[in-house]
């Protein structure tokens, strides 16, 4: 899923990120939803990146008003951190599963959905979740 690509994306938000920032902040969002807290370690288990790389992205993510970290370390996105991620994510789970139904393998569709949901538009990844709804797919 995640690259480390830093490629600065205009959002539907808004907000300029980088492909690496949405990756993520979609891997926190994925993990809150399976534990109960989400630290940098988890992150860096889920990636399979050094500690030291996340902590830096954490400290960038914290900066610009993504996430927030406890003394504790817990991470929790803000509000403008989970609608990046919902962004993200909604296009992921959309674009890997329309090419599946077109007979492309899981790990290639998965694959190729990651790199997709960077460059994508909002207007043209709207335009296709219209189509998708109109031949039901």
């Amino acid at each position: 899923m995640p690259t480390t690509a830093t490629h600065t994306h205009i959002t539907a938000t808004g907000s300029a990120t980088t492909e690496s920032s949405e990756n993520y902040l979609e891997t926190i969002l994925m993990l809150s939803k399976k534990l109960p807290v989400v630290r940098s370690v988890d992150i860096a288990n889920e990636l399979d990146f050094k500690k030291s790389s996340v902590s830096v992205a954490m400290k960038n993510l914290r900066q610009a008003g993504h996430i927030t970290v406890t003394q504790a370390g817990f991470i929790y996105l803000t509000d403008s951190g989970r609608q990046i991620a919902e962004m993200i994510y909604e296009r992921h789970q959309i674009l890997s599963s329309c090419l599946m139904k077109l007979g492309v393998d899981e790990q290639t569709a998965t694959s190729d959905a990651c790199k997709i949901e960077h460059a994508i538009s909002p207007e043209s990844f709207e335009a296709i979740k219209e189509y998708l709804k109109k031949v039901n797919l």
